[in-house]
């Protein structure tokens, strides 16, 4: 469906009782004598959701929103076992404050 049919789509559906079913907003459509297309694009919807916003039905028909998929865990990578600079890191400098070369 492109955006102008659904522009269409929600204007029909303006009123509808929210939130609502796909056979709830189908029911409002043909009581409001929408277009054989309008009434198509309806059927496409997923039956087993309840529709809280108009948007949320215009979003579904474009397909706007990316699925969501499960992020991965990060997974830490193995210790070297060492502190950075080796041995040095922990012996004292004789001049405190100064730079190590």
């Amino acid at each position: 469906m492109d955006s102008a049919t659904a522009a269409e789509l929600k204007t029909v559906l303006v009123g509808a009782t929210l939130p609502a079913t796909r056979s709830d907003l189908l029911e409002y459509a043909v009581q409001q004598h929408a277009e054989p297309q309008l009434l198509d694009g309806l059927r496409t919807l997923s039956d087993e959701k309840q529709y809280t916003s108009l948007d949320e039905v215009v979003e579904e028909l474009l397909q706007v929103q990316p699925g969501r998929s499960k992020p991965v865990p990060h997974v830490p990578k193995e210790e070297a076992g060492k502190p950075p600079g080796g041995d040095e890191y922990t012996a004292k400098h004789p001049e405190p404050g100064a730079v190590r070369s």
